[in-house]
């Protein structure tokens, strides 16, 4: 029987930190051996927002790099570039054409990042759902791992596989496969360093607000002694009025790799004196060889350029199949084969 296939990516914008790993990326890898998996580095996402032309490539490369450098293993797995095949942007259009537009005003992510920008807020900051399904429809994606904060953009995605099926497919033959959400309870949504409420953040100003995953121990120890805490001695998890006490005991599991139980046991009559440098400790030592792997990776060029081209290739014969299945049901003209 042929594994499910899945589909998810991250934005190059800057440094991926440890809620892209924790809420992403390690869950990929763990469960990789069960799926198909396609995981792509979205770069025409990074350009709803002001990006840098300058590092775009650059950042490319990292989050690849560090795809490979957290264990992602290519036996099982293609990893590729957005970009790099032009399918992403014309399935992007077809969609566009019956996406109704009330569906991505009403989009909860669009409504806070617009009041950020103001009046310069471009239309892919609107419209940026609709590309997200088609990075996921091009695949005949079965699964997309999801956080909580991604699940409308999902449902979007599956209302307009039903919306063209409806009104484009022949009975009982559907052009696009609708996905499901893979969603993981424990770790899904790592909060900010300095606020507790708040997701961890790549827009976020302010550096000390999250650990990168390429920071060095020095950094790491200086983010961790400085992040928000609470004057409470005795650690605990689901206090609502410790949201910073929960976060950091969260992150301790998760890198420690214990359970729950064990963490609350372990943590529940420590101060933060003695808790910081425990944690400290845990996330140098989790990091340390993704860290020294990725060194390695981006030592040798030509090696990433390799995989990122295997990546095209593969990826762009699937993307390219479905694309064509779609245009055909639109009723486009395709010249004859020569």
């Amino acid at each position: 029987m042929a594994k499910q296939r899945i589909l998810s990516g991250v934005q190059p914008t800057g440094n991926l930190h440890l809620g892209n790993y924790l809420g992403a990326i390690r869950n990929w890898v763990e469960g990789q051996h069960q799926y198909d998996n396609f995981f792509c580095v979205v770069d025409l996402h990074a350009i709803t927002v002001p990006h840098n032309p300058a590092t775009l490539a650059q950042d490319t490369y990292t989050i690849a790099a560090l795809y490979l450098a957290c264990g992602i293993d290519l036996s099982n797995s293609t990893i590729f570039v957005q970009s790099h095949i032009s399918a992403h942007s014309e399935l992007a259009w077809l969609l566009n054409c019956i996406t109704p537009l009330n569906w991505l005003t009403d989009m909860i992510q669009f409504k806070e990042k617009a009041v950020k920008q103001g009046e310069n807020v471009g239309v892919g900051l609107l419209d940026y759902p609709v590309l997200m399904a088609a990075d996921i429809l091009l695949y005949d994606a079965d699964k997309v791992p999801v956080g909580e904060d991604q699940k409308q953009h999902l449902e979007l995605t599956r209302d307009l596989v039903d919306s063209f099926n409806h009104k484009f497919a022949k009975p009982n033959q559907p052009v696009l496969k609708k996905p499901d959400p893979l969603i993981r309870a424990e770790g899904a949504r790592v909060m900010s360093l300095t606020d507790g409420t708040k997701k961890m953040s790549k827009s976020d100003p302010s550096e000390l607000s999250r650990i990168n995953l390429l920071d060095p121990p020095d950094v790491i120890q200086n983010k961790i002694k400085r992040c928000k805490t609470d004057p409470v001695r005795g650690l605990v998890f689901d206090d609502p009025d410790r949201p910073e006490c929960h976060n950091l005991l969260t992150l301790y599991m998760l890198l420690s790799g214990q359970t729950k139980a064990v963490v609350a046991a372990e943590c529940q009559d420590m101060g933060w004196g003695q808790f910081k440098p425990l944690l400290t400790e845990t996330a140098i030592a989790h990091l340390q060889p993704i860290q020294a792997k990725y060194q390695e990776i981006m030592a040798e060029p030509s090696y990433l350029d390799s995989v990122l081209r295997d990546g095209q290739e593969k990826a762009g014969a699937i993307a390219n199949a479905t694309l064509l299945r779609v245009k055909d049901a639109l009723g486009y003209s395709r010249l004859p084969v020569v």
